[in-house]
């Protein structure tokens, strides 16, 4: 199986925080921005394994500054470790205050994906170059 190099996968989501992903204290829900992390992790991690893959664990969820509402959040993903089956996908999470023109560091975390088969059974993973 032939190796798959870091830019290959790599993959960037931005998406506008709306008035409806606020929780009680008017800031963007953790819960939102796992979601929207996890779907990020997918898409990196099916694209380097050329499968369908699941998420087993997240590490490291760091929640560094607050999320507001008008903020282009963007989840930028990268596979950093490929084992047999699995992947580890690192996530970098920043949000855009466009009219201030400030950019934050908002979330670091990392994603282990396994890649699933046609048969629903673990599938080996191309190598990282």
């Amino acid at each position: 199986m032939q190796g798959k190099t870091v830019k290959s996968s790599q993959t960037t989501i931005t998406e506008l925080m709306i008035p409806s992903y606020a929780n009680f204290g008017g800031k963007i829900h953790g819960g939102i921005l796992l979601s929207l992390m996890d779907k990020v992790a997918y898409a990196c991690s099916t694209k380097h394994a050329g499968n369908y893959c699941v998420t087993v664990s997240v590490d490291d969820v760091e929640f560094l500054e607050p999320v507001e509402v008008g903020d282009l959040v963007s989840m930028m993903a990268r596979v950093n470790y490929v084992g047999n089956t699995s992947l580890v996908v690192g996530i970098k999470v920043t949000a855009e205050n466009v009219k201030k023109k400030i950019v934050k560091h908002t979330n670091t975390c990392y994603f282990t994906m396994v890649a699933k088969g046609d048969d629903d059974k673990p599938a080996q993973v191309p190598p990282l170059k």
